[in-house]
């Protein structure tokens, strides 16, 4: 698969907030009890800020901005989450001032079993008998984003 945003990552890299900064000093290198981390890393049509592939397990750190992006961001977490990632989120004030707990938080995350992706989750629950995606019933009826129906 082309990787489209790549030149968006290195941006993302050279010009990181000083808490992505302060983390990454904690995750690269597998200085995280071993787990190894990669840094705005681009997953489906996203950059993410840290990943960890063999957990499963994206790090995602929010500044103020985020708080008129609730919307963006719970739509962002439920499509990574179906693709079987488990997304963990932190206010970067936390992480500069309580970097320890936060750690604590991700290594906890990472080292417990993550769960396997269920691509029905995002489908509504139908009385029985009905089925969803019928030829010409209507996307909009059917409660489902349509980019995962394709």
């Amino acid at each position: 698969m082309k990787r489209m945003n790549v030149r968006k990552a290195r941006e993302l890299r050279s010009g990181m907030t000083d808490a992505e900064q302060l983390l990454w000093y904690h995750l690269r290198g597998r200085r995280l009890s071993g787990w190894k981390f990669r840094r705005q890393h681009e997953i489906d049509r996203y950059i993410v800020d840290f990943v960890c592939a063999d957990a499963s397990l994206i790090v995602e750190l929010d500044g103020g901005q985020h708080v008129e992006q609730v919307n963006e961001d719970t739509y962002r977490t439920q499509r990574l989450e179906n693709l079987g990632f488990r997304v963990l989120r932190f206010w970067n004030d936390d992480v500069l001032t309580n970097t320890e707990a936060v750690l604590e938080v991700i290594l906890e995350a990472a080292a417990s079993v993550a769960p396997h992706p269920n691509p029905l989750r995002t489908r509504p629950s139908l009385p029985s008998g009905e089925r969803a995606g019928v030829r010409g019933q209507p996307r909009e009826e059917l409660d489902i984003e349509p980019e995962f129906f394709e």
